[in-house]
């Protein structure tokens, strides 16, 4: 039986969390055999990877909920919001990790066995990866942020592994202990950043902050299916909510159109963005009648009631079609 795209994001991020936390163990228990604060660092992360995952399956789980009364757009939202809380936990780890760092310059410890945690390291390392490339592969496929967000994050505790991993290697040839807390304020940085870019576009969603790329393909998906009969659109608006887009526009319509013909139009306009977005879509239109001020720019030659003739048509720029 084949699964919808609401059941497998539920199972693909059931499998994450039940990764997450075997690489959890094991990274701690590397940190426990080496006492290396470089290797804090990634088991530090990999608590947030727990934390987080358990966080956006919880999200996951309610986004798919059917809309409902209270929730008349559903309940996507969720998503955006587990999405900022990751980044948020993030940041809050990557400033332990560089107070702790901080506090091992003053006060060293003895690092032990560190070739056994720099292959525990290197192998949750290219887990992880693997991992990440999974979530963000299913999450664009089936528009999950949570799931995408996610992934980008597992991935990035490759990158930090790769050069955790250097920095290690470094530490086990040359015996300076200053580089362990050296390397670890270096990935908390790197942990730090990554959390902040996390945590800005995830606040960007959940303020409806306007999304001109996506705003720009609606647009030239209308102008290449424009009817003579669709005069103007006007006040585009869009939002999304968890795997859905929801537009709003104004369609401008010959004023003596019936409204079993505008009905058509407004389905028509629908039609032609469905048909070239592969996003779910909730679409509501509004019907404006023309006014003599448009006929300059309208195509319709068999219009009776025409005041001006044709001259030229309009390109409908994003600016004029989000303008009220």
């Amino acid at each position: 039986m084949e699964l919808n795209q609401d059941r497998i994001k539920l199972i693909t991020q059931r499998r994450i969390v039940f990764v997450t936390v075997i690489l959890f163990v094991g990274k701690f228990i590397a940190y426990y055999l080496t006492n290396s604060v470089g290797i804090l660092t990634d088991a530090m992360e990999s608590t947030v990877n727990v934390l987080t995952g358990f966080v956006s399956l919880y999200s996951i789980s309610v986004a798919i909920k059917p809309r409902d009364e209270d929730h008349p757009f559903g309940h996507g939202k969720i998503e955006s919001i587990s999405a900022s809380i990751e980044g948020i936990l993030i940041i809050i780890a990557g400033f332990i990790i560089i107070i702790e760092a901080v506090k091992r310059l003053f006060y060293p410890c003895e690092i032990q066995q560190l070739d056994i945690g720099i292959l525990i390291v290197a192998i949750a390392g290219l887990i992880n990866y693997i991992l990440g490339y999974y979530s963000i592969k299913i999450g664009r496929k089936h528009n999950s942020i949570a799931l995408v967000s996610g992934g980008k994050h597992l991935q990035s505790d490759t990158y930090s592994s790769i050069g955790l991993v250097v920095g290690l290697l470094l530490l086990l040839i040359t015996k300076m202990a200053w580089l362990d807390s050296a390397i670890a304020i270096s990935f908390g940085s790197i942990i730090i950043y990554t959390g902040y870019k996390i945590l800005k576009e995830t606040t960007s969603n959940l303020m409806d902050q306007a999304d001109f790329m996506i705003l720009e393909k609606v647009r030239d998906i209308l102008w290449e299916n424009k009817s003579d009969k669709w005069i103007d659109i006007h006040n585009l608006k869009l939002v999304k909510y968890g795997d859905a887009y929801h537009i709003d526009c104004d369609l401008t319509l010959p004023w003596y159109m019936n409204i079993a013909n505008a009905h058509k139009e407004s389905d028509l306009v629908v039609a032609a963005i469905s048909e070239h977005f592969k996003d779910k879509i909730d679409f509501t239109i509004h019907t404006d009648a023309c006014y003599p001020d448009l006929c300059p720019n309208c195509r319709i030659n068999t219009c009776a009631y025409r005041k001006h003739p044709f001259r030229k048509d309009i390109k409908w720029t994003l600016e004029k079609i989000t303008k009220r």
